[in-house]
């Protein structure tokens, strides 16, 4: 994707609320023990929408009645969320319990419940609890600051250890424009979509389609490029808000500004993709694997994903061991295609392979190198021109057991 544009600067502060109109608060309400686990996300004017939702074909009743708002309305002014509770496979009353669940928070906020988002994570199967929800959703007073902000990232993690924040600024028409974002994904991260609640907000002014197009090309390079533990799961989602409060003209794909405003949405995006890898649960570091020389950039980013996403290679990463045999034999089954006898591999700086034939390297300088927090691995295919990166962590004893008692 081009990154031309030079103007984008990063936001201290990195929160949802920094864009013109939109408030944030985060309380417990009862469905986790101690911790916050109701939101609620608000424009002061309904905004233009995108979403990208879960592939799993089992999907949870509010991402099926957010996923309405999105497709039918186009425009949203607030989402409600909760952790604790994914209100999957609970059948009828699941869907009674979103629909209420929405409708309570527009009543809360004056406005209608076609313009309300409801997102939901934690255990699926169980019905909600309702009672502490609907009188939460009374106590919700979203403010624009950083402390409404910071509350609403941290009810809505599950087994995250870490909030996960984001903005840019950037100029659309002169005018400043400020694009932020939270989510949440420790495990069950094999998107396209997958265990991860996404929130992006903008006070840019840009339709809902063009909104849209934008976000699903942006998605297949970040958020679909991450893997935790190759599972997919039944609720989340991305959501980008545009309230247009900014005062620019409506963008669109031949305004001038266009570039300047996909750079930052883009850059917003691979910062929480590349978060959410890095706080896999039971991780200790972030895995980048960048794939050149592809016969496309799909077929770079379908290897780079399989290299990444190898529980061998995980484990050899967690391991600091610099076995490279699992890393091509990666390559060799992702479905790409590719000549065995033109692969390079290096591992940070480190050449183990060339030409698909071993060469002699300092085990012990490798070894040092994958004991940092961040591993980079390189594979060059001399196929074509085609470059792609993934993003995932290391695998490790948490990891099991973290799974092992997450209803306990």
């Amino acid at each position: 994707m081009a990154v031309a544009v030079q103007q984008l600067k990063r936001v201290a502060g990195k929160n949802i609320v920094t864009p013109k109109g939109f408030k944030a608060v985060g309380i417990h309400c009862g469905l986790k023990h101690k911790k916050y686990d109701l939101a609620v996300l608000v424009s002061e004017v309904p905004a233009s929408v995108a979403g990208v939702f879960t592939t799993n074909a089992i999907q949870a009743a509010p991402l099926i009645v957010t996923k309405e708002v999105v497709q039918q309305q186009k425009q949203m002014q607030a989402v409600i969320v909760n952790s604790g509770n994914a209100n999957a496979c609970t059948g009828k009353q699941g869907m009674l319990d979103a629909l209420l669940m929405q409708e309570k928070t527009a009543e809360k906020f004056g406005i209608s419940s076609l313009l309300v988002g409801v997102a939901s994570t934690g255990v699926i199967g169980e019905k909600m609890n309702m009672k502490p929800v609907l009188s939460g959703i009374e106590k919700l007073n979203p403010v624009d600051s950083l402390e409404g902000s910071i509350q609403f990232s941290q009810a809505i993690l599950t087994t995250d250890t870490v909030t996960k924040n984001t903005a840019y600024r950037t100029e659309v028409d002169g005018k400043e424009v400020i694009v932020a974002g939270t989510a949440k994904g420790s495990g069950m991260i094999e998107p396209n979509m997958a265990t991860m609640l996404g929130f992006i907000t903008t006070d840019a002014a840009i339709e809902s389609d063009h909104l849209q197009n934008a976000l699903k090309a942006i998605t297949d390079v970040t958020f679909n490029a991450i893997t935790v533990d190759g599972d997919t799961s039944t609720n989340d989602m991305v959501l980008v808000l545009a309230n247009g409060k900014a005062g620019n003209e409506p963008l669109h794909p031949d305004h001038p500004d266009w570039e300047a405003f996909i750079q930052a949405l883009h850059t917003v995006s691979q910062d929480l993709a590349k978060m959410i890898a890095k706080d896999g649960e039971g991780a200790t570091k972030l895995i980048e694997v960048e794939v050149s020389g592809a016969v496309t950039a799909s077929e770079a980013r379908k290897i780079a994903k399989t290299v990444v996403g190898s529980p061998l290679v995980k484990t050899a990463v967690f391991g600091c061991d610099a076995n490279w045999g699992r890393v091509i034999a990666a390559i060799g089954y992702s479905g790409a295609a590719v000549n065995p006898n033109t692969i390079t591999i290096k591992i940070g700086e480190h050449v183990v392979v060339t030409n698909g034939e071993p060469v002699v390297f300092s085990e012990e300088l490798v070894m040092l190198y994958l004991k940092q927090p961040e591993v980079k691995i390189h594979v060059e295919l001399n196929n074509g021109n085609g470059k792609g990166i993934a993003w995932g962590c290391d695998l490790t004893y948490d990891y099991v057991q973290i799974n092992a008692s997450y209803r306990s």
